[in-house]
Formats: C-alpha cells, structure tokens, sequence
C-alpha cells in the first residue's frame, strides 16, 4: 500500500486538473517536482498513469484505476485520523513569523491541519522583512519562520521545504524592458538580492542600481512607477495587488528557483508545540542546517 499522502493528493489535483502547470501552482510545488512524484508512483504501480500527448494529459486505464485507489486511500486516512479516540489537547502560544506573501499564500495550508488538531494552543503570528526571518529565528524571538531558506542554514536550525518558487524579473506594463537593460530595482538585502547579484555575476553584467528598497511591495511599487526592472519571487508577484501594473520581462538563463521552508531550531524538536507542527507539515523536500 502506497503510504505517501501527499504524493496521492498531488496525483489527484493532477488527475482532476489534467494540467502540470495549474497544478504546480495550486498546491505550490515545482514542475520538477511534480514530475518526479508522478514518475515514483507509476513506478511502485509499475504502469503509466498519465499520457502527454499534443492535446494535453490524459489519464490512461491504469491511471484512471489508480485515481479511485488514491481517493479511496486519502479519505481512509483522514476517517483515521478524525475517528482518534484520545486527541492530544495540546496547549501554549506558538511565536510564527512569516511575510505577508508567505501570510497569504502558505500559511492557511500549512496552519490548518495544526490548527484543527491542536484548537487550544494560541498562535502569535508576526509578519515583516523576509530578510530578518532567520535571524529572528535564531536569537529566539519566534519559535517558527516561514521563510526563503539559504543554501546552507545556521548550525542551529533545521528546515523543511514547503515550497519554492521562480525568481522572475518584472517591469511596468506600460514602460516594456524586453532585453533587460535596466535600471534595475533590488532589494537592499537577503537572499533574493544574492541570487540577483550571483546571476547578473554570471552573465557578466554590472547592472545600474537606482533603488534599493527593503521589502518586496516596496520594490514592486517603485518598479509599477516606472523607476526600473525588479526581481522578486514569483509568489509575491502573484499575490501582490501591484501585480496588474506589473509584467515578467525573461530571463535567459532563468534565475534558480527559490525554496521557501518552515524553519525551527533544532533542539525546539523536542518541544511539544513545535514538534506537533513540523509533524502536520506535508515537506516537498527536507533540507537541515550543518
């Protein structure tokens, strides 16, 4: 018996959407990884489950079969999970920090099993600069961050990556920068001002800085007033209200996808609110700090 609910819910999505696109970002994961959880399923089932073909995906016999599998199996767990005899009542305030894009976007996802398994414990949620995320983290002003995760953590954290998403440049709708000449809007600090600077690095370009603002509305709204070329995650964009005013200029090479992880100290594992969150969170991918 496959026991990977989150792979099954992602072939349902799939199974309904019959779109890898739509489905990658409706349940936040990459196209990478959802190929990836597909091809491990067909091959524990050992038969495809999905035809691409020139008019879109289909499911074939085999997938059709497995789809009334996965639904039968989904809602076996969650009867189990709901018919517990003895639930834990955990209780406590649990300290998250989270952006407002991270507030919108991942957090109802990623709060509402713990929420419905744990209705006593009070959550004290702060939003602000994804760059301070971590830092805040690690000096032990909040117990939990939903935040963009470096490519190596401090030793004393551990992340569990919930999402990731494109780096993208954007200009105003009405002032088009085709060729990315620039000026370019970047944000002052963090990690995506660094996989900015590491990719005009690479391409050999000194680009001209006019702004430097701290947060990503901030960047947004200065480049919709025509002040230059940003570069945010594409989920801010997505979620901004600035977005309308906004288009995609592309990028070749594409910028590196960018991971988002809910982050906890390490030895906060052992701590019983925090434990319970990290084990109701669905991982695409597990990374630790060394």
């Amino acid at each position: 018996m496959l026991d990977d609910e989150r792979a099954l819910r992602l072939f349902l999505h799939l199974a309904n959407s019959l779109n890898f696109g739509r489905t990658s970002l409706d349940c936040h994961v990459s196209p990478a990884t959802l190929t990836r959880t597909v091809q491990r399923l067909e091959a524990r089932v050992g038969h495809r489950l999905l035809d691409r073909g020139p008019h879109g995906v289909a499911l074939t016999a085999e997938g059709q079969r497995f789809r009334d599998y996965a639904r039968r199996a989904v809602a076996l767990w969650h009867d189990y999970r709901n018919e517990d005899p003895e639930p834990a009542h955990l209780t406590g305030r649990l300290a998250l920090f989270a952006t407002v894009t991270a507030c919108q976007a991942l957090l109802p996802g990623l709060l509402g099993p713990f929420r419905a398994a744990h209705p006593r414990v009070a959550l004290d949620l702060r939003t602000g600069d994804a760059a301070a995320a971590l830092a805040r983290l690690d000096e032990g002003e909040v117990d939990v961050a939903v935040a963009g995760v470096p490519a190596r953590l401090p030793g004393a954290l551990v992340s569990r990556t919930v999402a990731s998403t494109e780096l993208v440049f954007v200009t105003a709708r009405d002032r088009p920068d085709p060729e990315l000449r620039g000026p370019f809007v970047l944000p002052q600090r963090g990690l995506v001002r660094e996989a900015a600077d590491r990719w005009f690095r690479a391409a050999g370009r000194a680009p001209e800085v006019t702004a430097q603002p701290d947060g990503h509305e901030a960047l947004l709204t200065l480049v919709a007033l025509g002040c230059g070329t940003g570069v945010v995650p594409r989920l801010v964009l997505e979620t901004s209200t600035t977005g309308e005013r906004l288009t995609v200029v592309p990028a070749e090479p594409a910028p590196p996808l960018f991971p988002i992880g809910l982050c906890v100290r390490r030895a906060d594992l052992r701590r019983p609110l925090v434990a319970a969150l990290w084990g109701l969170t669905e991982p695409e991918a597990v990374r630790g700090g060394r």
